[in-house]
């Protein structure tokens, strides 16, 4: 008898192929985030918690816009070809996705960082405290 890992096949590697290439498009990790943070980052990187959990600790580089306040009108302060990277709390978290849509809807590019500060912490990268000005 089969596991329930092994009863349902596994796509033909040609589909797999496209679907985890495809994966790459809409999200990112947090070692990527963190090694462009280190440069100069060609991304504006949204913490989409709300600004108390962001005092109480973020990525640093973030700017704080929790979900709910993106709007056309927030987001006519960067070019129209700004890449976002959103990312919430972490995996049990739909802050970050609910952030990329709300981009995607304005017509903007968007990734979600996977894991979030979750995933940040589990890496062993630090987090910044205290409100920062947007």
């Amino acid at each position: 008898m089969p596991s329930a890992v092994t009863a349902i096949a596994s796509a033909p590697s040609e589909i797999a192929r496209e679907h985890f290439a495809t994966e790459f498009t809409f999200e990112t990790d947090c070692w990527d985030v963190h090694d462009a943070l280190s440069r100069q980052p060609d991304f504006v990187l949204l913490d989409v918690r709300s600004p108390t959990l962001f005092a109480a600790g973020h990525i640093p580089g973030a700017i704080n816009l929790p979900h709910g306040k993106i709007v056309r009108s927030k987001m006519q302060q960067w070019p129209d070809k700004t890449l976002f990277v959103t990312y919430c709390a972490g995996p049990h978290c739909n802050g970050a996705a609910r952030g990329a849509l709300r981009l995607a809807e304005l017509g903007r590019p968007v990734k979600i960082m996977a894991g979030g500060i979750t995933g940040w912490l589990d890496e062993g990268f630090e987090l910044e405290r205290g409100a920062v000005a947007a």
